[in-house]
C-alpha cells in the first residue's frame, strides 16, 4: 500500500515544548459521500500515556488500534517497541498484511508513524501528518513553527487541521484534538 493511496481524512501530531498533540478531523466518506462528520480518529491509549490516530479503513484502524495496545500492554508502555512489534506483525501476518491504514502514535518523548509495509518512522521535525489532508496540514504546522515559535502543540495541530479543512475535500472542521503533558504537569 502506498502512503499517497490513503484518502479521507487529516490527523497530524505535533511534539513541542514537553508536549504532545495529535488530532484529526471528524469526516468519513463511503466514496463520494460524506457519511459521518464526527467521526473518531484518535484516541488516548495505554492509560492516557499515548495518543494514537488512523487514516485508512475504519474497521482497519480499529484492529490495528487494539493490536498496538495489546503492544503497549505487553511491552509496559515502550512506545518504539510496541511500534516495531506491530509493524512486524503486519507485514508478516496474513490478515494483517491487507489492512489498508496509517497508524500516528506518540508519547512526550516521541512520535511515530507506522505503515503496513514495516514502515516506522520517526520525523526529524517532530510533526507527522497522515492521510489525503496530512501534506496541508503539514506544511501549515511547519509555517507555524517557523514564524509563530511561543505557539503550543495544541494550537498548531488545531490550526494546522483547520488550514487542510479550508484546502482538502475530505477534510472537515469537526476537530478532536487530544494533548499529553509531562507527568509532572499533570494535576
Amino acid at each position: 500500500m502506498s502512503l499517497s493511496s490513503l484518502h479521507s481524512t487529516t490527523v497530524i501530531g505535533v511534539r513541542r515544548h514537553d508536549r504532545v498533540a495529535l488530532g484529526s478531523d471528524g469526516q468519513a466518506t463511503l466514496g463520494n459521500t460524506v457519511m459521518k462528520h464526527k467521526a473518531q480518529k484518535v484516541r488516548q491509549l495505554y492509560e492516557g500515556k499515548v495518543l494514537a490516530g488512523f487514516a485508512g479503513s475504519t474497521a482497519d484502524a480499529f484492529t490495528l488500534f487494539e493490536r498496538f495496545e495489546d503492544k503497549l500492554k505487553q511491552y509496559g508502555g515502550n512506545l518504539t517497541r510496541a511500534s516495531v512489534e506491530l509493524a512486524k506483525d503486519w507485514r508478516t501476518d496474513r490478515y494483517l498484511r491487507r489492512l489498508e491504514a496509517l497508524l500516528a502514535v506518540a508519547t512526550v518523548e516521541r512520535l511515530l508513524l507506522l505503515s503496513g509495509s514495516g514502515d516506522i518512522i520517526e520525523p526529524d521535525d517532530d510533526i507527522v501528518a497522515i492521510g489525503s489532508g496530512g501534506p496541508f496540514a503539514l506544511a501549515a504546522a511547519r509555517a507555524m513553527i517557523l514564524h509563530a515559535p511561543d505557539l503550543t502543540a495544541k494550537e498548531i495541530v488545531t490550526d494546522s487541521l483547520s488550514v487542510a479543512a479550508d484546502i482538502c475535500v475530505y477534510t472537515n472542521h469537526s476537530l478532536t484534538v487530544l494533548e499529553i503533558e509531562p507527568p509532572s504537569e499533570k494535576q
